[in-house]
């Protein structure tokens, strides 16, 4: 929190706690903006330090009363911090000029009380039984904090606004927010800058002034081009921080660096490589000399423009429908991370990104109607997965458009054709030789029955692959098997890296399941929208995109005597797995998807391989772990893959930590050093190491501090200097990643490489797994598509194997089992916790996936369970018997029951759902009858039944009692509530939360 008063991100406090609280002895008189938000009124006044204090623990800032309950769970949420930013490009233009400074701090101010209203109207609390009932917000607070640039002391104007989680309900009681909902209002939130940013008519006319516009991207179109860098050189700078922070500590042992060692810190490492060296730095030294290197950067910047003609353009003409199709395709894009599912509020969001984008410059109030009339025009484009519910609350994921579920609907009823449909021909002759070959070798027992399922005739199969169990070895044999039978196999993937590495391991030619889309006609882009596009070219037909005619395909001809196998087909997305069933419905080939859907998830929609797991004639696990040197290990990775419940997830980071591959520590710096030393103290006994983080920005940390350390440590010399994507320093001997196909130099997306030598106008490139692998790109390849790879995310790492592995903390479940999965040798997560029972519940938290969807029918199960969770307006029948007049604190016990009633009767639906489901799938043969989930049995839904009719007896009762005695109860030592209790527990485990 010390921030706060320090005015700049770059001097904020790493520590948390009482050791932050201590820094406030510095910053005496200091104030910070406090607004109050009521019935859309906004009302500010100041908090001093101490007010700050107690404001941020749930007290009233002025009496120190405490408002709601006491929480004294360190994981409690004390504020939600969301930032207020825009295009780097407008802080640029605000430090060039003064006057667009004043104009952009006017139009943030705009956005902060369209922001903090916003929630008033969009948030709630919660109420009781489980937080089941939604109470509006009659009153919430923000402070604001306003910053001029990052903590790498780049131009960065944007403001902290900090909602109190303490707000006070319609009812008169003070409780938190419900903060699952906020964060999905966040999506509306952020929409809202973006809107500002393109469509308010103050700021448009101010840029004009200077002779600015935007581009299509929102920055400003005359300074785009010092963008990129300012974020190298924010890189830079984070990653000299964490090499002076390191030397620190280690001249410091056993010492926390405090704030004025940090700021020291901060300011000299923004100060390296810059003329002087200043050790520190004040504002008027940090204007002047950022200043003076944009103008390094282009001597006309400060150049007076011709001033422009303010756009005027108002929504007169617009086209709604294509506003209404934009709408629906962002918030498309946005769901990949639930599985295809989005919410009214991310329509909404969408709609004002469209109207953002329109070239529309109007007032904001005006612009609602049309954003109102985009977002009903996009609705028309969905499905909504709960039809009998209008009146579910709109943050609730419960509609995906009606292309995605017509995809999924096709491409299930295609699996099940190809599935059902009988191999053409099958050879007569080598059967007896391919089987020998497959007894004899050494393949473990799993891996010899899928091997033969794959070498077999059902037309469609599944081998799925947990790490380190062996499908390369597996499939190597397979395709020996199938040669003997006269057979080929041909390899695929999703990604060309995947598919080179495949065919190397294997032993035969791959190609990504795009180039052999490609060959047989299909073509992909976007529409007019932005959604995804597919179609395909008939013979002599022109390609709009090339000009030549399409005369069939030229690489790749399938007949019955091809098994295309999918190599890490977990990645495949929906629109490639629908093309490729076509393809071999029409050709006669059969598919074997081999991967493994738990690890990293394709680029577009995922559910592809689960999809065809339920409906292929032969479907495989396997189960022998090969690849790691410790087998207690190779044990514990299944346990880590996919734990069931929270429990078996907490028990698997126990095991963790008692075999050492946890590294806790206190804060994101301290993971960041973590990471860097990890590297070197396992690259100086000459291990191979990968290092896996949450996001390419921290990825991009860790690689400049490690290349940092090995300039300085001798390994790396600077004499010869290229610059890689997003402006990189790549030197020779550096571990990079190719980020482009390329077909004429041979280097594919994501291969890992190290750089053997720089030359005048290309690099040499050594593949990293094979020394005698070159390739050759060009300078120019390199400044777009070479980037630095001592870490990097789960889609960049998936595929290989080293020696030792990395995890970085804010992983996911995929990225952290892909990375816990790739070292042979040792494999170890960092955590940011402040005790290992933290750190436990974090990598636990981490674990945890939600369940999959590869069916239209699993989406609605989904949506379901996401409106369960969520609380609802009480039922106005029992508003008036909410609780007796003298109590306030105590919920009426029947309406709990009413509340458990409904869910139950949901949940009882659900099951039926199921059973029906089940049923069709089996006379439809999607599944296989001995391979379903047997699921609820009748008498899980006949003990659902019995305590439903116990609950209705006990609201009668409960209401009765409670109608006559006026005294105040303790529910909790009420008999009829230990029974409601006990009901709850009992529920079914996968509908429980439904029903509590």
């Amino acid at each position: 929190m010390a921030y706060a008063f320090r005015g700049s991100c770059d001097s904020h406090l790493r520590t948390v706690g009482v050791d932050a609280l201590g820094a406030y002895s510095g910053v005496h008189g200091a104030t910070v903006t406090r607004f109050s938000v009521e019935s859309g009124t906004i009302v500010l006044d100041e908090l001093d330090a101490r007010q700050l204090t107690t404001w941020v623990d749930g007290r009233d800032p002025e009496t120190g009363e405490l408002r709601g309950r006491d929480l004294a769970s360190p994981a409690s949420d004390l504020i939600l911090d969301s930032t207020i930013n825009a295009s780097k490009s407008f802080s640029i233009a605000a430090l060039l000029h003064p006057g667009l400074e004043r104009a952009y701090e006017a139009l943030q101010d705009r956005l902060r009380d369209r922001i903090v209203t916003t929630w008033e109207r969009e948030l709630n609390a919660r109420r009781g039984a489980g937080g089941r009932v939604r109470e509006s917000i009659a009153r919430l607070e923000v402070v604001e904090l306003q910053h001029r640039r990052s903590r790498a002391l780049d131009p960065h104007v944007h403001r902290h606004l900090w909602l109190n989680v303490r707000v006070r309900g319609a009812d008169g009681k003070w409780s938190n927010v419900d903060s699952r909902v906020a964060m999905r209002v966040q999506n509306i939130v952020n929409a809202e800058g973006e809107l500002a940013a393109r469509t308010d008519p103050e700021w448009m006319a101010a840029l004009a002034a200077h002779g600015y516009s935007l581009n299509t991207e929102g920055e400003i179109a005359q300074l785009a081009h010092l963008v990129r860098a300012v974020s190298r050189r924010s890189n830079q700078i984070e990653a000299n921080r964490a090499v002076l922070l390191e030397q620190w500590r280690s001249s410091h042992p056993d010492e926390t660096p405090g704030p004025d060692v940090l700021q020291m810190i901060d300011r000299h490492a923004w100060a390296v490589n810059r003329p002087g060296k200043p050790s520190d730095v004040n504002e008027d030294e940090w204007f002047e000399l950022t200043k003076q290197e944009f103008l390094r950067l282009d001597p006309d910047v400060l150049t007076p423009l011709r001033p422009l003609e303010a756009p005027q353009s108002g929504p007169t003409g617009v086209d709604h429908d294509l506003l209404a199709r934009r709408a629906v395709a962002d918030a498309d894009d946005r769901s990949r991370a639930s599985n295809g599912r989005f919410s009214v509020l991310d329509i909404r969001a969408g709609a004002s990104r469209a109207v953002a984008s329109s070239g529309i410059v109007g007032e904001r109030d005006g612009l609602q109607q049309l954003i109102d009339d985009v977002t009903a025009r996009a609705l028309a484009h969905t499905r909504d997965l709960i039809p009998d519910d209008p009146d579910k609350p709109q943050h609730v994921k419960a509609l995906v458009t009606h292309a995605f579920a017509r995809l999924k609907s096709d491409l299930g009823i295609r699996l099940v054709r190809l599935s059902d449909a009988p191999w053409q021909s099958p050879p007569t002759s080598g059967m007896d030789a391919a089987r020998q070959l497959l007894v004899g070798s050494g393949l473990d027992a799993s891996q010899r029955i899928a091997a033969d399922a794959v070498t077999g005739f059902d037309r469609l199969v599944t081998v799925t692959g947990p790490a380190g169990t062996g499908k390369t070895t597996m499939l190597r044999l397979a395709r020996s098997a199938l040669e003997v039978q006269g057979r080929r196999l041909l390899i695929v993937a999703p990604t060309r890296k995947a598919a080179a590495v495949a065919g190397r391991e294997i032993g035969t030619a791959g190609t990504s399941i795009h180039a052999l889309l490609a060959d047989h006609g299909w073509r992909w882009g976007t529409d007019d929208a932005g959604a995804a596009l597919w179609w395909r070219l008939q013979l002599g037909q022109r390609d709009p995109s090339t000009g030549a005619i399409y005369r069939g395909p030229r690489h790749h001809h399938l007949d019955a005597g091809v098994r295309i196998v999918v190599d890490e087909a977990g990645m495949l997305d929906l629109n490639a797995a629908d093309a490729l069933t076509q393809l071999a419905i029409e050709t006669g080939a059969g598919i074997a998807l081999v991967g493994d859907p738990l690890q990293a998830s394709p680029v577009g929609h995922a559910g592809a391989m689960a999809m065809a797991e339920r409906r292929a004639g032969k479907a495989v696990e396997l189960n022998g772990v090969h690849r790691f040197d410790d087998p207690e290990y190779a044990a514990l990775t299944l346990r880590l893959r996919a734990p069931d419940t929270i429990f078996e997830a907490m028990d698997t980071a126990a095991a963790l930590q008692e075999q050492q591959h946890v590294c806790r520590v206190d804060d994101l710096d301290a993971a960041r050093i973590a990471l860097v030393r990890g590297y070197f103290d396992h690259h100086n006994r000459g291990q191979s190491v990968a290092i896996v983080t949450a996001t390419n920005e921290e990825a991009a940390y860790i690689n400049d501090a490690i290349q940092q350390e090995r300039v300085q440590r001798g390994e790396l010399g600077i004499h010869r200097i290229a610059i890689g994507g997003e402006e990189n320093r790549i030197l020779e001997g550096d571990i990079v990643q190719t980020r482009r196909n390329d077909r004429d130099t041979g280097v594919e997306n994501r291969a890992m490489w190290r750089v053997s030598r720089i030359g005048p106008t290309a690099l040499e490139l050594q593949r990293l797994d094979d020394a005698a692998d070159s390739r050759t790109v060009s300078r120019e390849y390199a400044a777009d598509h070479v980037h630095l790879a001592y870490a990097t995310t789960v889609h960049g790492i998936q595929g290989e194997t080293t020696d030792v592995s990395l995890v970085g903390p804010d992983v996911d479940a995929s990225g952290l089992y892909v990375g816990l999965t790739r070292g042979r040798q040792h494999n170890e997560a960092v955590v940011v916790a402040r005790s290992d029972a933290a750190a436990r519940e974090a990598l636990a938290s981490s674990m945890m996936r939600g369940l999959p969807e590869p069916d239209v029918a699993d989406a609605v199960r989904a949506a379901h369970r996401d409106l369960n969770r969520s609380a609802r307006d009480a039922a106005p029948e029992a508003a008036g018997l909410a609780c007796p007049p003298h109590d306030t604190t105590e919920p009426d016990p029947s309406s709990k029951l009413a509340r458990w009633l409904r869910s139950a009767r949901t949940a009882r639906l659900t099951l039926d759902a199921d059973a029906a489901d089940r049923e069709a799938q089996g006379h439809g043969r999607a599944v296989r009858r001995d391979r379903l989930r047997t699921g609820f049995d009748d008498g899980t839904r006949a003990r659902l039944e019995q305590r439903m009719k116990e609950a209705q007896q006990i609201e009668a009762r409960s209401l009765a009692r409670y109608l006559e005695d006026d005294r105040p109860r303790h529910l909790e030592q009420d008999t009829e509530q230990i029974r409601y209790r006990e009901l709850v527990a009992q529920a079914p485990a996968s509908h429980q939360g439904g029903i509590q």
